[in-house]
């Protein structure tokens, strides 16, 4: 078990010859703190760590715990590099575009620092591979940002008994905290049900600040570091709060929940985070694709056409022929604004957003047979209508 503290007492001994002369120099700043020494750089050396995702958080995570010289870093993601990601995902670069992010970072770490084995998992973290794969690893650092895939490796840690290092990011927003470390509260303590999809956007949805994942990032590196070398005070317990717009951190406690039950097994979690509102929504919501909206409209069709992006999405494109713009967040307070006696088509980015809304509105009063998620959103008109209306 990794502890806190200046030594370990049960680590093997270790000395400068462990390390080669290229590493010393390489790693002069490092054994020059007492903190650290020759010692504790070959713990670093003889270490490992996961990162769940080469995104926002995970970018500058690999980037200086290979710097630091991890001896084993781990990148497990299934996604591929997009032009938007170029924004804040600073591992990558317009050359990567199209490649894997496992491919692209991994590469970009070989650079960085030779000496670090750097293994590539090129899928998704899932219930049937994650015991395998994080059981490999002394910490996993969890850069994802989406809520079932939190509780699944929350679930697998708490199982292995691994210490992992939560990020999240939202606009100018971060959090950071150490969780299942020496006893301490897991995410299941912080969060014991998951929010309703609506209610948690991700940062294609609702933004965010490019600089903001450096931060958080760096912050969850520092925490494994800090780990493995078995230093200071860790975030078990303590939830790190940024705000980058006010520039001010803040600290909250994070108790464990008496009388939780112990996880023993890992189930699906996509079905435990939709649960009964993902199944309302697909009984409720009637779908309508951007091809059949667009022929049916030209044979007379005249629905209201509800836009809920923000007005920062409403500035980049706007379908033409929309009725209202509202945020997905406001549209309970500003249902008054939208008619009953008409077909009501809703729109967002991709569909999620549009589909909660349906969904919402289905609830307070609004025939459900008269309310339709445009299928896949702007994206899908992309696709399917007019290849000129941007994808962001």
């Amino acid at each position: 078990m990794i502890g806190e503290g200046a030594k370990r007492d049960d680590a093997p001994r270790v000395s400068v010859t462990d390390l080669s002369p290229d590493e010393l120099a390489r790693y002069s700043r490092h054994i020059m703190l007492p903190e650290v020494g020759s010692e504790g750089q070959v713990r670093l050396k003889q270490g490992s760590v996961l990162v769940i995702g080469a995104g926002g958080l995970g970018s500058p995570a690999l980037l200086y715990l290979a710097a630091a010289g991890v001896g084993r870093i781990g990148i497990i993601d299934d996604d591929e590099v997009d032009l938007s990601n170029l924004q804040r995902q600073v591992i990558h670069d317009t050359g990567s575009i199209g490649e894997a992010k496992s491919t692209s970072a991994k590469a970009r770490l070989e650079g960085v620092n030779p000496e670090v084995d750097v293994v590539e998992h090129r899928q998704r973290l899932t219930s049937e591979n994650a015991l395998d794969i994080l059981a490999d690893y002394d910490v996993i650092v969890d850069g994802t940002d989406n809520i079932p895939t939190r509780y699944l490796v929350s679930d697998a840690c708490e199982i292995l008994g691994k210490p992992w290092v939560y990020g999240s990011i939202y606009r100018f927003e971060g959090q950071v905290t150490l969780f299942n470390h020496n006893g301490g509260p897991n995410y299941r303590d912080l969060f014991p049900e998951p929010p309703p999809p609506e209610a948690v956007p991700s940062c294609a949805e609702a933004g965010v600040l490019g600089v903001l994942p450096a931060v958080i990032g760096s912050l969850q590196a520092t925490e494994a570091v800090k780990l493995l070398l078995g230093i200071g005070e860790s975030l078990s317990g303590r939830l790190l709060v940024y705000d980058a717009l006010n520039m001010d951190f803040r600290e909250l406690r994070v108790g464990e929940l008496p009388e939780r039950p112990a996880v023993t097994e890992l189930i699906d979690y996509e079905q435990f985070c939709a649960g009964a509102a993902a199944e309302a929504s697909a009984n409720t919501v009637l779908e309508i694709s951007p091809a059949d909206f667009v022929s049916q409209r030209d044979s007379g069709w005249s629905p209201f056409l509800l836009d809920v992006r923000t007005s920062a999405e409403e500035e980049i494109v706007s379908l033409p022929g929309t009725d209202l713009r509202v945020s997905h967040l406001n549209i309970l307070v500003e249902q008054d604004s939208l008619p009953k006696d008409r077909d009501i088509v809703v729109y967002c980015r991709t569909g999620g957003r549009s589909e909660a809304v349906a969904s919402a509105l289905s609830r307070v009063g609004f025939d459900p047979a008269r309310l339709f998620n445009l299928a896949g959103g702007i994206h899908a008109w992309s696709d399917q209508v007019d290849s000129a209306v941007p994808k962001y």
